[in-house]
């Protein structure tokens, strides 16, 4: 037992020595400068305690999660062993293959500084020394691996922005019908024409927030329009009995409290009329736009396009027209909210709208960060809220995350101007290696944020600039 912990002893402090070089000489490090990539390794060979008839062996090696380099071999040999090997020179072992020295005639200590082109595999990798001691017939009887170093290349610090939570998830949709009515009057009447179609409208959108338990419904609100035909007052009967024969018909279909529908009436429609002609090739456009933008009261503006123009008014009135008689609905509901885990899964899958983005972020902490289901739950966020910029800069943190940085570049086009948003670019610009230009934008994102008075992120974006500048020199 006294004799095994003697020779573990030796064993230990041998390896130990290799970390001990020359004072003043160099550590061990690794180096990124650019597109190159340095190994310096710098070791005491007074220190191996080689025996007479031992020779040691050192290897570095760069070991990373899918590849390995490994640098030359050097042997220090014991008086015994070298005289051995001179008259055997083919038994050398076959990691020995490069620099070797007999004790008491080795250099002090022996550096290996070497350059490599950088490859992304190189990021989070380990410098290694192997130490292998050979006895008698080139069997090895002692071997360990030493960390010497190890280099973490750039690997951001993500700042997710977890959305205000919504008390209230209250929720629109909308929708136009486009109703025919016998001339001059204002009684609905189902099967004329298209009437069918087009009340079905409202009434397939009721019935489908009706049927789902998810959801409570507020306020029916319809707006009746009637087309700029003179005489404007008959115009406003119309459009205000029209509108109010569509809010009877719905009424009697349905045991809605007396509220729940809220109607608005618009006489003529000049507004869409002036969408339709801005958007159509006809003759004279920009002179029918000025008409209808003028300060005259309807029934004069509608004369003077009449007069004026009169095959362009015959076409507007038998293109254009009849759109402009419509009534435009929107009903206002409410989603309950949804805590539970499984439940948001659930949701998630066959209904994601009705998650507010709170809602989704939770969901993506149930998923590995990277992984398909994580992207998914920030992508499908951006469908729901296109707009949103804590949507699009969440997008942009898991899409750099799996370096996809066209898609987080896009992404960040819609994040807007905050501090997290600033820093977020210079993450991208940071992981393209486009360091002065990260270096640029963490600056930005730590003055914005001491103004915003997050002392965090200011933190976060000055240690960041800090980095830069070390991959700058």
């Amino acid at each position: 037992m006294k004799k095994l912990i003697i020779i573990l002893l030796s064993f230990i402090g041998g390896s130990m020595a290799i970390l001990n070089a020359q004072e003043n000489a160099p550590a061990h490090s690794m180096t990124r400068k650019g597109q190159n990539f340095n190994v310096d390794v710098n070791v005491n060979l007074n220190t191996l305690g080689v025996k007479s008839n031992r020779m040691v062996v050192l290897t570095p090696f760069v070991a990373g999660k899918t590849d390995t380099i490994t640098l030359s071999s050097i042997g220090l040999m014991g008086r015994r062993r070298y005289f051995y090997y001179e008259r055997n020179e083919k038994r050398y072992p076959e990691v020995f293959e490069n620099k070797n020295f007999r004790t008491g005639e080795n250099p002090d200590t022996f550096r290996w500084d070497e350059t490599f082109p950088y490859e992304k595999w190189m990021d989070g990798s380990s410098l290694k020394m192997r130490k292998q001691v050979y006895g008698c017939c080139n069997d090895i009887i002692e071997e360990s691996i030493i960390d010497l170093a190890s280099y973490h290349g750039y690997h951001p610090d993500y700042q997710w922005i977890v959305p205000e939570a919504e008390f209230d998830k209250v929720r629109q949709v909308k929708g136009s019908a486009y109703i025919d009515f016998v001339v001059s009057t204002t009684d609905i009447r189902p099967d004329y024409r298209e009437n069918r179609r087009e009340l079905g409208k409202i009434l397939s959108t009721i019935d489908s927030l009706k049927a789902d338990a998810d959801i409570t419904m507020d306020t029916l609100y319809i707006k009746g329009f009637a087309s700029p035909e003179s005489p404007y007052d008959n115009n406003t009967r119309l459009a205000k009995g029209r509108t109010k024969a569509l809010k009877d018909y719905v009424t009697q279909l349905y045991s809605f409290d007396e509220d729940f529908i809220m109607t608005s009436y618009e006489p003529e429609d000049w507004e869409g009329l002036r969408r339709f002609v801005e958007s159509s090739n006809i003759s004279n456009r920009e002179a029918i736009l000025e008409i209808i933008d003028c300060s005259l009261e309807p029934d004069p503006k509608e004369w003077r396009l009449k007069s004026t123009y009169p095959e362009e008014y015959k076409f507007l009135k038998e293109t254009c027209y009849p759109a402009l008689r419509h009534s435009d609905y929107k009903i206002v509901y409410k989603i309950r909210t949804f805590t539970d885990l499984n439940e948001l899964k659930k949701v998630f899958k066959e209904a994601p709208a009705k998650l507010s983005l709170r809602e989704f972020f939770n969901l993506s902490t149930a998923y590995e960060p990277g992984s398909e289901d994580f992207m998914k739950v920030f992508e499908v966020a951006t469908m729901v809220y296109p707009d949103n910029e804590t949507a699009n800069l969440n997008a942009a943190n898991a899409a750099m995350l799996v370096e996809e940085y066209n898609k987080a570049e896009r992404y960040l086009a819609k994040a807007g101007d905050t501090p997290h948003a600033i820093y977020a670019r210079g993450v991208l610009a940071g992981l393209r290696q486009e360091y002065s230009a990260a270096e640029e934008f963490f600056r930005k994102a730590a003055v914005a944020a001491l103004e915003a008075e997050d002392m965090f992120l200011e933190e976060v974006a000055q240690n960041a600039c800090d980095e830069m500048k070390r991959f700058n020199k």
